[in-house]
């Protein structure tokens, strides 16, 4: 849920930060059995080296834990410097030669195959760098007063992802994604730019210009070329980033917040269900452990409870409805309120307190505050008609969350009412998954299995197929041919009834 920026010492900036996560190895050894989706008999080889998902500590160790060249592979990646249609042909016939091979071995086997881009340092270190310098000096705020930064660290997937890609293999946990140094060798390619540093630390046309070089940059390669950005990843999670030139890299795999249909964030035909994925926000509070959830169990005496901003854009208008609607009802907190340190002790705290969380759209369907009701163990309400979840294919939300029409919810008296009338033994059921589901929600350095950075993977192998049957596709058509092949999945979230009923009855 994006806020409109305003900036205490330039209007002109593209605005404000982010932060990172570590790169170290552990000594012990455990067996770490994964029981939530995963097939019982799935094992884990674990190190019990700690977990680091604070941002800026993270940052800290990883700009600082030496030469960042040492982090990588010593085995030298191939990427192309410099433009070239023949090495693109060429490409084509190893890729063709490997694929053949594939055709002949168990494809169950088989970890996602991610080719990482070694681009210039202006669009990764550099970048990180800047951030970790101006972390403690800027003062840009949102417009609701939060501090710009944290809305760069809630959209951070791209370091997160990055980081665990880049580690020596030793020191990763991960199964479900290997990196290969040869392109030809590679299912997908990962874009490692930071659209979303770029745009709140830089000038804004410092900020285009950089778009636009890091535009030219990738599509000069061979492995674009072949494919017309069908393989590539680009980590586009903020609604603004990247903005001036996504036209020209729709055909690429985006890794987004949510799939606003309104127009306002993106233009018709440049998302989909079918190619792109949706990743969680990072939350901004802290996790409830096992013993929190113990603690906090008796002393959930609010039923509903919401802190934020009520007046919002789009889909997010509902808000000050339901914020009238609820305003004064027994055992229910809605309260305004901002995501700096302040506001996120008492969103924190009244989580912790209450049995439900009331999560409605923000000026995008999706808002972070989905994130930090799940990992507080408080269990969501959505109220938001056109939100697509993340990893929805690998994980049931109705066994975690109570999910309302907007319609429903703004009717006097229904929400409370309908929350009243939900049995002890469902609620027990919600808050049982609610507590093993929060792991997936949890970007962290080392990435983790079962982590959001492993879901994220194994969804994008469900992907591959599909986008090797457009790319073989895309170059045999005819020049001129009927070529739109398209399966845009733009049913909305809605529970309406379906509006054929009537004319197919």
């Amino acid at each position: 849920m994006p806020g409109k920026l305003h900036n205490r010492h330039s209007s002109s900036r593209c605005s404000s930060r982010l932060l990172i996560p570590t790169l170290f190895a552990g000594s012990v050894i455990v067996v770490y059995v994964i029981s939530s989706f995963a097939s019982p008999s799935v094992t884990y080889s674990v190190q019990t080296a700690r977990t680091e998902r604070s941002f800026v500590v993270s940052l800290e160790q990883f700009l600082t834990h030496g030469d960042a060249s040492k982090l990588s592979s010593p085995v030298r990646d191939d990427t192309v410097r410099g433009e070239s249609d023949r090495l693109a042909m060429k490409f084509d016939d190893l890729v063709f030669e490997r694929e053949n091979r594939l055709l002949n071995e168990d494809p169950a086997a088989f970890p996602v195959k991610v080719y990482v881009y070694e681009m210039p340092r202006k669009f990764t270190y550099d970048l990180l760098w800047l951030f970790h310098n101006s972390y403690k000096e800027t003062s840009n705020l949102t417009s609701n007063g939060s501090p710009v930064h944290r809305l760069i660290e809630q959209h951070s997937i791209d370091y997160w992802l990055w980081a665990d890609l880049i580690a020596p293999e030793s020191e990763r946990r991960l199964k479900s994604v290997v990196r290969v140094h040869q392109q030809q060798d590679a299912d997908i390619f990962y874009v490692p730019f930071f659209t979303t540093i770029s745009f709140f630390l830089l000038e804004k046309q410092q900020c285009k210009a950089l778009y636009r070089e890091a535009l030219k940059w990738i599509t000069d390669q061979p492995a674009w070329k072949r494919s017309e950005g069908r393989d590539h990843i680009f980590p586009i999670h903020h609604p603004w980033s990247f903005k001036s030139v996504r036209k020209f890299v729709k055909n690429a795999i985006w890794l987004l917040p949510d799939m606003d249909s309104t127009g306002n964030w993106y233009k018709p035909g440049q998302v989909s269900l079918e190619k792109d994925l949706i990743l969680p926000y990072v939350p901004n509070v802290d996790l409830c452990d096992a013993k929190c959830l113990s603690e906090n169990s008796s002393k959930r005496t609010t039923l509903l409870f919401f802190r934020g901003r009520l007046k919002r854009n789009a889909g997010g208008k509902v808000r000050a409805k339901l914020g009238a609607e609820l305003s004064g009802a027994k055992d229910v907190i809605i309260t305004e309120g901002t995501a700096g340190d302040e506001g996120k002790l008492a969103a924190q705290k009244g989580m912790r307190r209450s049995l439900f969380c009331l999560c409605p759209a923000g000026d995008t369907p999706s808002s972070a505050r989905l994130f930090d009701a799940i990992v507080s163990g408080c269990i969501p309400v959505i109220v938001s008609d056109e939100l697509e979840l993340p990893f929805e294919g690998l994980l049931d939300y109705r066994k975690i969350a109570v999910i309302v029409s907007s319609g429903d919810a703004i009717q006097p008296g229904w929400l409370v009412n309908h929350l009243r009338n939900l049995s002890p033994t469902h609620i027990k059921g919600l808050q049982k998954h609610l507590a093993q589901y929060s792991r997936h929600f949890l970007y962290s350095s080392p990435a983790q299995p079962l982590g959001p950075e492993d879901l994220t993977w194994r969804m994008i192998s469900g992907k591959v197929v599909n986008m090797k049957l457009h790319t073989r596709r895309s170059q045999r058509m005819v020049k001129g041919s009927r070529s739109i092949c398209r399966c845009d999945c733009w049913q909305s979230n809605s529970t309406l009834s379906n509006p054929l009923t009537r004319v197919l009855s």
